[in-house]
């Protein structure tokens, strides 16, 4: 080897250990940067003439692992809709609660019964009578709040879709442009690798609200479809179609076509329809199933609970007063059948001094001219006897024979097995997700150890390629010396 061949070669070791240097740099200061892969040099052998003539790179490679990479994705969808319902669902349990000293429909149901109660004791104490109108009220704000309740998050979920088909339709048009980007350089480069970075990102964008996959094509692009087979990015990007509703009421629903479904080009993606192509997970499938499937069910049941209590203390054998077949203690003030009763309960206004009403008709009857014997409790006996009398039921998945309170109770209890098994399914979803995120970094992240231990080589190699070309350099002097 000639001496001008060995400087040769030991400058293009120069020249890749810089870059090394550099990459593993890039490594560590992006260590933890969400969705960066780890970098490194390709080297190659120089060939000059058949013969050796040093070291060259050839690329960046990125440590990427595209088959973890779409089963965490996939967990992904599963995460974000399982965190959603559970959440959601904590919040329904909590309102409607279990315990009677606590602040949800159960206690204003028992503090309800216990002032019955007590009144039917003690029917001439103004101060009973007032405190079970007082609990009265309670448990017609409680199911009218609880109503409100559901029709704001319905409202919510409504609107959080039509946020999130904006963000999944501006995450897929970027798809499509960095695709463009990647398809006309070079794929080896830094630049390349940080531009998959990002399409990484945005995919992960948009896994998180429907399920995807990325299946990859020549010139280094990326189509875009559903899991059940829908193209979202084939080339061009396509669009998410979705019209959110400008105003919420208890009888609208997908069916009677007052709320949007999801689709793109004509092809049904709503989740829970009769379509191949309706997504099954992801955000957009835990906001569509409690708009649409969960949140009236429970609404449902919430009307079921106020029916009860509205036929219980109607009955006309309760008040010899009452006009037969007109409303008792609580009434429905809007057109009954119709969905929605828990929202329009209220008190009979008869009963209701800040309606007008007088408190005594509370012990003398609804339809009582004048006040009555102050000792007579028939009247509030029969309605404690018709508040806790077991009835039997069969509406809105609620089965058996309950009380009033016990209906609250039973459905209490609905609710929070419903509550439980979301945040089973979420802690499993999440110890998955969590493992393969782990798998995953270990795999394309950024190891500050193991990089440092490559830059300890590096400087060993750089430090040899500058003492090659300082004894090359002292050879030379020494020849001209002669």
């Amino acid at each position: 080897m000639s001496i001008s061949h060995a400087i040769n070669a030991a400058q293009s070791g120069l020249k890749v250990s810089g870059l090394r240097a550099d990459i593993v740099a890039t490594n560590v200061a992006n260590a933890s940067t969400p969705g960066y892969v780890r970098r490194s040099v390709l080297v190659g052998e120089t060939l000059l003439g058949g013969r050796t003539s040093g070291v060259a790179a050839s690329g960046i490679s990125r440590s990427a692992d595209s088959a973890l990479s779409a089963e965490r994705r996939s967990l992904s969808s599963d995460v974000a809709q399982s965190s959603l319902m559970s959440s959601t669902w904590q919040v329904l349990s909590s309102r409607i609660g279990d315990d009677a000293e606590g602040t949800g429909l159960f206690s204003k149901f028992s503090k309800f019964e216990a002032a019955l109660s007590a009144s039917v004791t003690s029917p001439e104490s103004s101060t009973q009578l007032a405190a079970l109108l007082d609990s009265a009220n309670a448990v017609v704000t409680e199911l009218n709040n609880l109503s409100q309740l559901v029709s704001q998050q319905r409202s919510e979920a409504d609107r959080e879709i039509a946020d999130g088909v904006n963000v999944v339709n501006a995450a897929l048009k970027q798809v499509e442009e960095l695709n463009g980007l990647l398809a006309g350089m070079d794929r080896s480069t830094s630049q390349a690798a940080a531009l998959m970075d990002d399409r990484d990102r945005t995919l992960d964008t948009i896994a998180e609200y429907l399920p995807i996959e990325a299946i990859p094509r020549d010139g280094g692009v990326v189509d875009v479809i559903t899991v059940e087979g829908v193209y979202l990015v084939a080339g061009t990007a396509k669009q998410l179609e979705f019209s959110p509703a400008n105003s919420f009421g208890a009888d609208m629903t997908l069916d009677n076509g007052a709320l949007s479904g999801l689709s793109v080009n004509g092809q049904e993606l709503t989740p829970g329809a009769s379509s191949y192509a309706a997504i099954s997970s992801g955000m957009f499938g835990a906001l569509f199933t409690l708009r649409d499937t969960d949140l009236p069910n429970f609404g449902a049941q919430l009307d079921t609970i106020a029916n009860d209590l509205v036929t219980r203390l109607s009955d006309d054998s309760i008040d010899p007063t009452k006009v037969p077949g007109e409303f008792g203690l609580f009434v429905d003030t809007g057109t009954p059948g119709d969905p929605g009763l828990a929202g329009r309960i209220d008190l009979n206004a008869q009963v209701d001094p800040a309606q007008g009403g007088s408190l005594w008709r509370l012990r003398d009857g609804i339809g009582a001219a004048v006040e009555g014997p102050p000792g007579d409790n028939s009247i509030l006996s029969a309605m404690s006897n018709a508040f806790t009398k077991i009835q039997s039921m069969n509406s809105n998945g609620i089965q058996g024979g309950f009380s009033a309170t016990e209906l609250v109770a039973h459905v209490a209890s609905l609710t929070g097995q419903t509550r439980i098994s979301h945040e089973s399914v979420l802690s499993s979803a999440s110890t998955q997700h969590d493992l393969l995120i782990e798998a995953e970094l270990s795999e394309t992240g950024v190891d500050i150890d193991s990089q440092m231990q490559d830059l300890l080589a590096i400087e060993q190699a750089y430090a040899a390629n500058a003492r090659v070309i300082e004894i090359a350099n002292q050879m030379m002097q020494k020849l001209m010396e002669i």
